[in-house]
């Protein structure tokens, strides 16, 4: 008899069979029924202050539609670029993120074009443009930051904005003839640019039939009747008297309104039939399972309600509700800024660290941030404004992050979570656990669901602070 038969060990050299724990062994189990004991513990539970501060409506059809007025003014996106060695290359379709150039589809055009752009070194303190020149190049930011610089009402010099890597400048001559730069822009880091020179894009016009139709589709909406939001106006009479002749109007919604359907987060949870039989006292062990599992599924909820390219927070943010920071860490001055370009801000959500680098600023310039008790908590605020700590928002080569700024609520046009209640074996509001049965390997096993998503209803109830520097500060 060979020693593998009489032993059931392979013999030396033959093929390694390796099984795979599926479910808590008896001596895990054996933990939790000796000795006085606590429930099993876990570290990556967070505070998630997303979940409990957001507003949840109930979905019943699995889809929520946003509806909105018609809207004209396309959205100022932010070009994509690859870098080799020291040659930076734009990624051609990014290109649609040009107003004039939204929708384009044809890639082989948009390659032309991006290989038409120049490619430019600043340093800090260099002056790109001087306002009141004529507007002749479109520039594309693909690395560093570059100050807007006005004239005040009294002539002092003053920064009106900030812009950094993927935006543009200069685009708008395409919409007018004889542009003019309205103000200076000055490098207030080193950096890169790529150039393209208006006759350039109007020589590649005048041969493509596409790109000019395109051209003048994008002209035509920009003659549109509008708000400075962009939405169709609505005419409206006032302060007139006698028997003024009143205009007709109606108010036109988009044809075709953005839908979110509800995400899912999903596990198997198994455990051993001998695990729930003979360990479950004084815990029962099938709960404590659950029990961490759902929080396990919490936090990837909250993860994915930041960062899901579909319909994550931060990353479905308008661009005009992106703003820089002045200096790298963020500021009062910076929080004002983004607090001030919504109405009725409910929250900033922000990384520990980008707290804490906020809370070092404060503490240099002699402020003291406002203190708000929210649920039993003392937390920090701004302007009355709580910041609540969310460390599900990235830091970006270990030393930038974001903020966000919220409004909240559907009654108040703002940032809204989606669910579904009542859905079978609800365990919890929007989760389900749903019995799979038991295998031939005596192992339970449980489905866990949760269900979820979220909407921004319109573009200005969530703004963010980008690149916000969480080193320590300077100075």
């Amino acid at each position: 008899m060979s020693t593998e038969a009489s032993t059931g060990i392979p013999a030396q050299g033959g093929p390694q069979e390796v099984r795979q724990q599926s479910s808590l062994s008896t001596a895990g189990a054996r933990n939790l029924a000796t000795t006085t004991k606590s429930e099993p513990q876990m570290q990556d539970i967070s505070s998630r202050w997303l979940l409990r501060m957001l507003p949840w409506e109930q979905v019943s059809g699995g889809t929520y539609r946003v509806n909105r007025r018609l809207t004209y003014a396309v959205g100022r996106g932010r070009v994509s670029f690859v870098k080799t060695g020291a040659e930076v290359r734009i990624v051609p379709p990014s290109l649609r993120e040009l107003p004039v150039l939204s929708g384009f589809e044809d890639d082989r055009l948009l390659g032309e074009l991006a290989g038409r752009f120049a490619q430019r070194e600043f340093a800090a303190g260099e002056l790109l443009v001087e306002a009141g020149h004529p507007v002749d190049e479109i520039f594309l930011i693909a690395h560093g930051k570059v100050s807007q610089v006005g004239i005040g009402k009294y002539g002092e010099t003053t920064v009106l904005g900030v812009l950094a890597d993927g935006d543009h400048l200069g685009d708008e001559a395409l919409s007018q003839a004889d542009a003019l730069w309205a103000h200076s822009v000055k490098a207030a880091t080193a950096g890169t640019v790529l150039a393209l020179p208006l006759a350039s894009f109007q020589e590649l016009v005048d041969r493509s039939a596409a790109l000019r139709d395109q051209v003048l589709a994008y002209l035509s909406t920009v003659g549109q009747p509008q708000n400075k939001r962009g939405e169709a106006s609505i005419d409206l009479s006032a302060g007139h008297q006698g028997e003024h002749e009143l205009p007709s109007t109606f108010v036109d919604y988009e044809l075709a309104p953005r839908e979110y359907e509800l995400s899912v987060a999903q596990t198997v949870l198994q455990v051993h039939s001998r695990v729930a039989d003979l360990y479950n006292q004084p815990m029962n062990q099938i709960e404590q399972q659950l029990r961490l599992t759902i929080e396990a599924l919490r936090e990837r909820q909250e993860h994915e309600l930041v960062n899901n390219p579909d319909f994550g927070l931060l990353t479905n943010a308008e661009y005009e509700q992106r703003i820089q920071t002045h200096s790298g860490p963020p500021t009062p001055d910076d929080m004002d800024d983004l607090l001030s370009r919504r109405r009725g801000t409910k929250f900033f959500l922000a990384h520990p660290k980008a707290i804490a680098a906020f809370g070092r600023e404060c503490n240099r310039r002699g402020l003291y941030p406002d203190t708000v008790e929210v649920h039993g908590q003392h937390l920090p605020a701004w302007r009355g404004v709580p910041i609540f700590s969310c460390n599900k928002i990235p830091i970006v080569d270990g030393h930038t992050s974001s903020i966000l700024a919220l409004r909240t609520g559907a009654d108040n046009q703002g940032v809204v979570g989606l669910h579904q209640t009542g859905i079978p074996d609800e365990y919890q509001p929007g989760l389900s656990v749903r019995f799979m049965g038991i295998n031939e390997k005596a192992i339970i096993s449980y489905l866990v669901s949760a269900y979820y998503s979220a909407a921004i209803l319109v573009p200005d109830a969530i703004g963010v602070l980008e690149n916000v520097d969480i080193a320590r500060s300077r100075g």
